[in-house]
């Protein structure tokens, strides 16, 4: 990015509002997000390809930002879908 880190992390808050590392956890969650809408790949897997490593981090994660669990949010999503 040819800045410093200082430069970097200031652009971006002001840039996005939030910190890096928040702003790079939101992505992980959108991913893991996408990944439990359109897959059915067992939550440790999502939480792998999401970035966020283990089920209980992504579990955690999940929880405290969205509000539900990863399966909880699957079967909202799933139950929602229009019958093929």
């Amino acid at each position: 990015a040819a800045m410093s880190p200082r430069t970097f992390y200031r652009r971006l808050q002001a840039a996005t509002g939030t910190t890096p590392l928040q702003w790079l956890l939101g992505q992980r969650l959108a991913r893991a997000q996408e990944l439990l809408e359109t897959t059915d790949l067992p939550v440790e897997k999502v939480g792998e390809l999401s970035g966020l490593g283990t089920a209980n981090n992504l579990r955690h994660h999940f929880l405290k930002q969205v509000g539900v669990s990863p399966g909880d949010y699957r079967r909202s999503f799933f139950s929602r879908r229009p019958a093929a």
